[in-house]
C-alpha cells in the first residue's frame, strides 16, 4: 500500500500484478477493503495490473472534515480520472462496488476518454436517499433492525470488529470476514475520533455530498463495455437496482450471484474475475 497524488489530493492505492498488465481501477466503497483480496489476486492472476484505492476521508487517502466534506460526487469521479492518468495505464478498466459505483457511473459518463470497461457491483444509478419509485429500496425490516443496533466505542477495535460482526449477519453477508475487513479498515484509520471511524467504517460522508445533477437518465450513453454485479440476497441495494442498470446500459452484461448479499463472498471471487476479465 501507498499513495499517490492526484486532482490535487491523496489517494490512499494498492497494487496487484505486473506493472506494465492493462490497468484495473477498483473505487472502494469506501475503503479499498470493499474489495477483497481473492479478486484482487485473480484478476492479477488473469494478466491485469489491479490497483484499489480508498475515497477521500478513508483509508490512506486526504482526510479533512467527514462530517463537511468540501467535496462532490463529481470531484470523486474526477479523482478516478485522475488517478489512471496519475498512474499510466490508461485508459482503464473501472470498477465500483457500493456508493464507489456511483462514483464509478458518473466517471465513466464524464471522462469516457478515461476509461475502456465498466463493472458496477451491488450499487444503484440514483444518490443517497430515497430511491426513483420504480427502484426497490432498502429493506425497511434490515434497516430497522440496523439502526437499533448501538454504535461501538470507536476507541475499540475489538468493539468496532464486533459491531461489524452483527451488522454482516443483520445484512446475510459472513460475519467472520466482516469482523476481520472491520479490524483491518481499523488498523488504516488515521486516529479513532467518531467521525472519522464512521467515515471509514460506514461510509456515512457519502449521505453528506452534493450528488446532484441525477446521472441515471445518461447511462444509455455509456459505450464501453459494462458488467453489472449484484446479489440475489442484497438487502440494502436490493437486486431490482441492479437489473434496471443492466437494462439502462447498452449491452451490460448482468451477473446475480445467488448466494451473495452486499459484499462479495470470496466463493464468488473466480466467477466475478472471470466476467471482468471477459470485458478485455
Amino acid at each position: 500500500m501507498t499513495t499517490v497524488n492526484a486532482n490535487e489530493v491523496v489517494l490512499g492505492i494498492e497494487s496487484f500484478g505486473d506493472d506494465a498488465a492493462p490497468l484495473v481501477l477498483l473505487v472502494g466503497g469506501t475503503t479499498m477493503l470493499s474489495w477483497p483480496d481473492a479478486l484482487c489476486e485473480r484478476l492479477a492472476a488473469g494478466g491485469r495490473r489491479v490497483v484499489r484505492y480508498d475515497l477521500r476521508d478513508s483509508g490512506e487517502s486526504t482526510t479533512a472534515d467527514p462530517e463537511a466534506p468540501a467535496y462532490n460526487l463529481r470531484d470523486l469521479a474526477a479523482d478516478a480520472a485522475a488517478l489512471v492518468d496519475t498512474l499510466g495505464g490508461g485508459p482503464a478498466h473501472l470498477a465500483g462496488i457500493g456508493v464507489g459505483g456511483m462514483v464509478a457511473q458518473v466517471a465513466v459518463l464524464d471522462r469516457p476518454g478515461a476509461f475502456s470497461a465498466l463493472t458496477l457491483a451491488g450499487t444503484r444509478a440514483v444518490a443517497p436517499g430515497p430511491p426513483d419509485d420504480d427502484l426497490p429500496d432498502h429493506d425497511q425490516a434490515t434497516m430497522g433492525r440496523l439502526f437499533a443496533h448501538s454504535m461501538p466505542d470507536w476507541t475499540d477495535r475489538e468493539a468496532v470488529g464486533e459491531f461489524a460482526a452483527a451488522g454482516a449477519e443483520i445484512l446475510g453477508d459472513d460475519p467472520v470476514a466482516a469482523r476481520a475487513r472491520a479490524e483491518r479498515i481499523w488498523d488504516r484509520t488515521p486516529g479513532t475520533a467518531p467521525p472519522v471511524q464512521m467515515a471509514n467504517q460506514m461510509g456515512l460522508v457519502f449521505s453528506k455530498l452534493d450528488c446532484t445533477p441525477r446521472w441515471r437518465e445518461r447511462l444509455p450513453g455509456i459505450e464501453v463495455p459494462t458488467l453489472v454485479v449484484h446479489g440475489r440476497r442484497d438487502r440494502f441495494f436490493p437486486v431490482g437496482n441492479g437489473e434496471a442498470i443492466a437494462r439502462e446500459i447498452p449491452g451490460a452484461r448482468l451477473l446475480v450471484l445467488e448466494e451473495a448479499a452486499t459484499a462479495i463472498p470470496d466463493a464468488a471471487a473466480q466467477e466475478v474475475a472471470e466476467a471482468m476479465l471477459a470485458l478485455g
